[in-house]
Parts: C-alpha cells; structure tokens; sequence
C-alpha cells in the first residue's frame, strides 16, 4: 500500500519540477530581433538576400547570420544605418547608425561608429557566413544605442575604414528593417 502512495505523489513531483523549470526557461530568454534582407535596386542583376539574427548579451548584442548572391570572393561593407527604411534602394536608412558622434572606423576601433560591422567576404558560392558581438549596440528600447526599428545594409564594395562619414563602400545592395521577433 505505501508503494502505491508514494508513486502517485514522485510523479505529481516530477511533473511539477518540469513545469518550473519550462517556466524558468521561458523567463529567462533574452529579448532577440531579425532582419531578413532584400535586394535593392541599386545593381542590377541583383540577387542579394539574407537573414540576420540579433540576440542580446549581457554587454551588447550577437548579430549573425548568412548574405547570399553576392560575388565569390567579394568583399562588402555591412552596416547598421540610423533610419527604418529601405525605399529608395537603401538611401532612406541614412547615413551609419552614430549616436555617440564618432569618426567612421574599422569595427570595434575606439572611437568607430555603433553601426560599424565587420565586412562581409564571400566565399567560393557567394555566401557569406557571420557571428560577432557587437558591444558598442543594445536591443533595450529604453538605450540610445537601441538597433531594433534601424535598417542594416550590405554595400557593393568594401569598406576602407577611412573615408568620412561612411567608408566609401558603394550603393546600398541589400536592405532590412530589423524588427522584433
């Protein structure tokens, strides 16, 4: 009779722990974001697509993902740019996301804009392939340096990290709003 007690209330204990720690798991997401890149205008042909992940850190934010269609081999400048918009082949977005006021850099150089991201390469199938942390950026609404509702931006050409204020890398290819997800 004891043997039969004891495994309906294992059971209910067992059921109860996973519960906890499904909703444990669940508080303790952290808040991400996407942008699924479309091809502009700006060339043409132009077959440029993508998809970019943004997940937050404790000190800033991983931004990852693939860009496809681009030239094998080809280098290209990547960019967060301060407005929400693609119209206009990618001008809309304005100029580099900046809301310290510092020089166009190479990422992660002092002093380097908040939207500098490290640029692209594509290898042999006109992929290119990305994970960095980003600390100069935040998902947090409430932060000045908040990306989400901010359009990212392959360019053309590469970067050469030193033509003020954006690096001279070319017409905007490829253009996404990053959104919530």
């Amino acid at each position: 009779m004891s043997q039969q007690f004891h495994r309906p209330a294992i059971v209910a204990a067992t059921l109860a722990l996973a519960l906890l720690g499904g909703c444990a798991g669940m508080g303790g997401s952290r808040p991400g974001a996407v942008a699924e890149l479309a091809a502009t205008g700006a060339i043409s042909p132009n077959p440029t697509t993508g998809a970019v992940s943004f997940t937050a850190l404790d000190h800033g934010v991983r931004v990852a993902g693939e860009v496809r269609g681009l030239a094998p081999g080809s280098e290209h400048g990547f960019h967060i740019h301060e407005k929400g918009s693609c119209a206009s082949n990618g001008d809309a977005s304005g100029g580099h996301f900046n809301p310290a006021g510092a020089v166009h850099g190479k990422f992660a150089a002092p002093g380097s804009h908040a939207g500098e991201l490290p640029s692209l390469v594509a290898d042999a199938a006109g992929v290119a392939r990305f994970s960095v942390d980003v600390h100069s950026i935040s998902l947090n609404d409430a932060a000045a340096n908040n990306v989400v509702g901010r359009a990212i931006v392959v360019h053309r050409d590469p970067d050469d990290y030193t033509t003020q204020p954006s690096g001279n890398s070319g017409p905007r290819i490829a253009c996404a709003v990053i959104a919530r997800n």
